[in-house]
């Protein structure tokens, strides 16, 4: 029967991980190639001559009492295509402020105070430092538009004049933006309200927005402060499950809300009334967020439309309504977060680590801005202790063995059983052999023999499946850590690993490029990795050391699983498969040990020397 049992487990096992990888790495590699053919498809049908450009759409006609964030996409498209101008040659169509600040480069468009041309100088898109620096706002009319913006709209009756994207600001103060240089903009509506914009920026990614308008009229005024942040075009997705990249908030008691870009498309648009809230759209590493005031009311949206043949989606919020009465003055306080998704920056709501603006600004759960996930319990702690030995060794791959050594010390007292377990079932295994040739092919008889014998050895049968079924949860942490942390982007190792979060870039199978051509054009499964080829042969060694399974179902299972897993970890994070190796190492001489210690003999040699050379039958005694 305990035979049965661990074949089952190590049959659900290796399904689990085969199921696993399919949901996780197969299929979204299958949607990702099939939302860059309908990418590229798009860019080809944008660039036909004679559009119009696309302009963000306002509210016409009578306003509704709570009036409408402007730039909410209309639902209609028009019949014309929009035609996609280069970035650079949008920037320099009109005037703009410079912002220099040590990780972000960009301008302030004074045509419409928007924040939309935001570059992050401290990461690149490639491994190369001499690579371009990662742009993550482009203004309206450019491919992929991304931008924010912030101001007024009137009440019900108003009719006086608002800025708006065409509105050209002047500018006070002189200079770029930059820490502790912020800049103040202007703009008179000839109608007796007076609007000023003062922008200022912190040493990482946040921006503070005041506005403030000076009611010079003869009769009072009711305005709304409201702030956007806007994307036009369907951006490429990852496409991983385990990764959510789309509109993103934490709405007060609404709670956590992430919604795809496709959820959002279906629904049109979403409103909560909510106070402490913060919401934006997030990429994999990059996101831009609104992070209005914790103890602020406000009427947060999600939305989506299209406007000039392009998708766009909007992230928004509108504040309580201000009657501003003649010689008076309004203010409205904003925040915008736009940058890198560091631990450090973004914050941990957890008993320990970095706060960041999480605590500094008492925000809602901040935190989750980085999708660590449902299992955030063991993946933060997981991504703290391998930061912690980063910033003590300088090097993430070395924390990686550093912390997979932590755990083994973590789980060593049920390791120890387990193993312990394991070499008291082979030592009895000359008494399971006598008890399978007195009882035949009675089984039932068989069972009970071997449950009264485990029992009197004090022997869990299931115990060799123990410290695999314990790498798993630290295995999907571990992943989810490597896969969603910006921490790990760029992260190199020694030799040929210069990006941990990557699969090996070597392939055994061209002779770790010898042979000039690439298997893998052909499939997949023919990358294969130095670092994913030593993992199997470690997991290999790790089966060897155990006794061969009598059963021959058991046997023909454990002896592919480490081929299996070698070409299914193959595509894996590099950082991931270094994990898997070296835990399979301290597992060998862990049990070795164990074994020793309890008398047992290691079968290891004898095991391995069997697999290449058949022993010669007995011959039969005369």
């Amino acid at each position: 029967m305990s035979d049965h049992k661990n074949t089952i487990l190590a049959v659900v096992l290796s399904l689990l991980v085969i199921v696993g990888w399919q949901y996780f790495i197969g299929y979204p590699q299958v949607e990702r190639q099939r939302q860059e053919a309908q990418v590229k498809q798009q860019e080809q049908s944008q660039a036909q001559p004679g559009a119009a450009q696309p302009t963000p759409a306002r509210p016409n006609g009578p306003q509704p009492v709570t009036p409408e964030v402007p730039g909410t996409p209309k639902t209609a498209a028009p019949s014309t295509q929009a035609q996609a101008t280069s970035r650079e040659a949008v920037i320099a169509s009109s005037p703009r402020i410079a912002i220099e600040t040590p990780r972000l480069g960009g301008s302030i468009d004074l045509k419409g105070g928007r924040i939309d041309d935001l570059t992050l100088t401290q990461y690149r898109t490639e491994i190369d430092p001499r690579s371009p620096p990662i742009v993550l706002f482009s203004p309206s009319g450019a491919s992929d538009a991304f931008y924010a913006e912030f101001g007024w709209v009137p009440a019900a009756g108003t009719n006086a004049t608002m800025p708006g994207p065409d509105t050209i600001w002047k500018q006070q103060s002189s200079g770029a933006l930059g820490v502790g240089h912020p800049v103040t903009l202007t703009y008179d509506n000839g109608q007796g309200l007076v609007f000023t914009r003062t922008i200022s920026v912190d040493d990482r990614y946040l921006f503070t927005v005041k506005d403030d308008v000076a009611n010079r009229g003869a009769n009072a005024v009711t305005l709304f402060p409201y702030a956007l942040i806007s994307r036009h075009g369907t951006p490429q997705v990852q496409g991983y499950y385990i990764l959510h990249e789309g509109l993103i908030g934490d709405l007060g008691d609404q709670g956590l809300q992430e919604w795809t870009y496709k959820k959002i498309e279906d629904k049109k648009s979403e409103t909560w009334d909510v106070t402490n809230a913060w919401l934006g759209i997030t990429d994999k590493y990059w996101a831009a967020t609104l992070l209005p005031d914790a103890d602020a009311k406000v009427r947060a949206r999600f939305s989506a439309g299209e406007t000039g043949g392009l998708k766009t989606y909007q992230t928004d919020y509108l504040l309580q309504p201000q009657t501003i009465a003649p010689g008076g003055t309004g203010s409205a306080n904003a925040r915008l977060f736009a940058g890198a998704k560091e631990v450090s920056v973004v914050g941990v709501n957890f008993p320990f680590g970095p706060g960041g603006y999480n605590e500094a600004l008492h925000l809602n759960h901040f935190d989750l801005l980085i999708d660590w996930g449902w299992f955030y319990f063991i993946t933060k702690p997981m991504f703290l202790a391998m930061d912690f030995s980063f910033h003590l060794v300088g090097n993430f791959g070395i924390a990686i063995l550093i912390v997979t050594v932590l755990v083994k010390i973590l789980f060593f007292p049920l390791a120890n059983k387990s193993y312990a377990s394991m070499a008291k079932m082979k030592a009895v295994q000359p008494q399971m052999a006598m008890i399978k040739e007195r009882y035949g092919n009675d089984r039932v008889k068989q069972q009970q023999a071997m449950m009264e014998l485990y029992k009197k050895e004090q022997i869990n049968p299931v115990a060799g499946c123990l410290p695999i079924a314990i790498q798993i949860p630290v295995f999907f942490s571990l992943y989810k850590v490597l896969f969603i942390t910006i921490e790990m982007r760029h992260a190199p190792f020694y030799g040929w690993i210069h990006d941990l979060s990557a699969g090996d870039p070597t392939n055994i199978f061209n002779l770790f490029g010898f042979i000039p051509f690439d298997p893998a054009v052909y499939s997949s499964f023919l990358h294969l990795g130095a670092w994913p080829a030593i993992m199997g042969v470690t997991m290999w060694f790790q089966m060897k050391l155990n006794p061969t399974p009598p059963d021959p179902t058991q046997q023909i299972i454990f002896n592919w699983m480490p081929l299996i897993f070698t070409f299914m970890l193959a595509s894996f994070p590099a950082g991931l498969v270094i994990y898997w190796a070296w835990n399979n190492t301290l597992s060998v001489l862990q049990q070795s040990a164990i074994m020793h210690r309890h008398g047992v003999k290691i079968e290891l040699w004898d095991n391995l020397k069997s697999t290449f050379i058949k022993p010669k039958p007995k011959q039969p005694a005369e």
